[in-house]
């Protein structure tokens, strides 16, 4: 009996020491990504490799997300092509992936109105991972679920190019 016991309680500690070890950096073998695709209107994003789809995902945005990003705090998301610029682990956001906004263009208009073009625009998941998202939320930067997340941070590689259309 005792050993039964035992093997019992041993088989659900490592049930539930699987269960905590699962962790939000995942692996990828495929294909390289080259290329990825934001379609603001459309509220959707592709992974390419070269012309082919790898992945889609449905895309949360900045809370005013008509436009281009054009100055600090006006809730825009950027359009235009900019690149994968760094990455961060430890986001309040689950993971991110930083986009290289705001570009010598970016800074140069801002400048012109007197204002600062802003910064720190990323792909991300979401800060509350049970709860769902509904609208458009973010201060500028590109949301999806943190399982969606966790998949494009393994995918994509820094200096990957994105194109940020209307």
């Amino acid at each position: 009996m005792i050993k039964r016991r035992n093997l019992i309680l041993g088989g659900t500690a490592l049930v539930a020491l699987g269960a905590c070890s699962d962790s939000k950096f995942k692996r990828y073998r495929g294909p390289e990504v080259t290329y990825v695709v934001v379609n603001k209107t459309a509220r959707n994003m592709y992974l390419l490799h070269h012309d082919k789809v790898l992945e889609a995902y449905d895309i949360k945005l900045g809370f005013a997300p008509e436009g281009h990003k054009e100055i600090e705090g006006d809730g825009r998301t950027p359009e235009g092509v900019y690149w994968i610029d760094r990455r961060n682990p430890n986001s309040r956001f689950h993971l991110s992936l930083g986009i290289s906004y705001p570009n010598e263009d970016d800074r140069a208009k801002a400048a012109a109105m007197g204002k600062s073009p802003g910064g720190d625009i990323f792909i991300h998941g979401q800060k509350v991972p049970f709860r769902k998202d509904k609208g458009d939320w973010t201060w500028g930067c590109i949301s999806v679920t943190n399982k969606e997340m966790e998949q494009i941070y393994a995918m994509v590689g820094d200096m990957t190019p994105i194109q940020i259309n209307a």
